[in-house]
């Protein structure tokens, strides 16, 4: 039996984030009581310091900066170098 990978909207990570950010909560206190483990939560808050803006795009959005790496490698996915000597 496969356990079901547990999902939590952006709003939530925000505000798990800032209870260890703005409240003082360690990460271990924090995630106990949504039953959160510390490294899943340890993860949001590495996130959120990075770029709170664009922080949770959620499932299947990416950031504008991998968008356009996708976009890129789509563009050029048939593509090849070839050097000819």
């Amino acid at each position: 039996m496969t356990a079901k990978k547990k999902s939590y909207s952006k709003q939530f990570k925000i505000d798990a984030v800032k209870l260890v950010t703005e409240q003082g909560y360690k990460i271990s206190e924090a995630a106990r009581n949504p039953d959160i483990h510390p490294n899943v939560l340890r993860h949001w808050r590495n996130q959120f310091k990075t770029d709170s803006d664009q922080a949770f795009p959620g499932k299947g959005h990416m950031t504008p900066e991998r968008e356009e790496l996708h976009r890129l490698q789509k563009e050029n996915g048939g593509f090849e170098w070839s050097m000819k000597s």
